[in-house]
Parts: structure tokens; C-alpha cells; sequence
């Protein structure tokens, strides 16, 4: 089984993909771990590679590229996967790949405040990043794959996580998934 959370930053979509994957035994393919990972090997801040990414499409490409692969390897050796990312859901329905897709989302002050305590950072810097990011993703998105992250009916589950913990949105997918 696929199992793919998106959601915009600070939803708290990593969080429950990794208590799914380790309350689950499932492999965990993070894009926004690999996002991450590629702006620290560059020296740059998450808005800064995304600007770099807007003028050089390759890298979201290859970042794609390598996560479908990854998701792809795994399912072949017969393991359970959960993949979190902005974009996976839409990229794997595209490749007709069967998976139960979720978006779990928060308002803005509320993924702010958690952005603000998870980075050391403040709430009105946060929402400045998160609304940078979101600018700059929808732009990307939309020329290189032609995906509107505002149209969610992609998804099979819908979850408001700003008044659930990870562990209960965990137990909400898990009703979903039947166990």
C-alpha cells in the first residue's frame, strides 16, 4: 500500500507520515526532507532554493524523478509506503499509480506558529516564509506540471489537523484505511 500526505508547510504532514510509517513498519519517502537536504548541501534557506528552482526547473524535476523512483524500488520489494510532499499526490495519480491519497491542512497563523517554534523563528516571519514558499511553489508547479495546488479534489481524505494531534490524524487515516 502507497500512502500519500500532502498539505501545505507547517500542516503537519512529515510529522504524521513518520508516526504512520513507524507505528506501521512503512518506509518513509519524504520530498520535503530531500528539498531540505538540497538547499542545506547549497548553502541556501528553503525560499532561496525555491527562487533558484523557479528559474531552473531541473531541480524539481530531479527531485520528483528521484522520489518516484524511490517509491517505485520500494513497492517492488513488496513494502508499504508513505510519502509525503506538496506535490506526490497529484504526481502519482498522474502516473496511474494506486495509492490513498490525503491533504491534511491548517489556517496560516496556526502552521506559522508551528513553524515559528519548531525553527527558532518568529510567527510573523513564519508566515512570511510560508507564504513565499506557497507563492513560489504554485508558480512552479503549475508551468512544470501543470498542477493547481488549490484543487484538492485529487484527494480521498480531507483532515483540518489545527485542533488534532499527529497521533490522532494518524487514527483517522487509519479508519480510512480500514485498520
Amino acid at each position: 500500500m502507497i500512502l500519500v500526505i500532502g498539505g501545505p508547510p507547517g500542516s503537519g504532514k512529515t510529522t504524521v507520515a513518520e508516526r504512520w510509517a513507524a507505528a506501521r513498519g512503512a518506509v518513509l519517502v519524504s520530498a520535503g526532507t530531500r528539498f531540505r537536504a538540497m538547499a542545506k548541501e547549497r548553502g541556501l534557506s528553503l525560499e532561496a532554493l525555491g527562487r533558484a528552482a523557479e528559474r531552473d526547473p531541473s531541480l524539481d524535476r530531479a527531485l520528483d524523478k528521484a522520489v518516484l523512483s524511490e517509491i517505485r524500488a520500494h513497492v517492488a520489494k513488496g513494502r508499504d509506503v508513505v510519502v509525503d510532499g506538496r506535490i506526490q499526490a497529484y504526481l502519482l495519480a498522474k502516473e496511474k499509480i494506486p495509492c490513498l491519497k490525503v491533504l491534511i491542512d491548517a489556517p496560516l497563523a496556526v502552521r506559522a506558529k508551528r513553524i515559528a517554534g519548531r525553527e527558532g523563528t518568529t510567527v510573523e516571519e513564519a508566515k512570511r516564509e510560508i507564504t513565499a514558499r506557497e507563492r513560489s511553489e504554485g508558480i512552479r508547479y503549475k508551468s512544470i506540471y501543470g498542477i493547481d495546488l488549490g484543487d484538492t479534489r485529487i484527494f480521498d481524505l480531507m483532515i483540518d489537523s489545527r485542533d488534532r494531534t499527529p497521533d490522532e490524524i494518524v487514527t483517522l487515516i487509519a479508519a480510512r484505511v480500514g485498520g
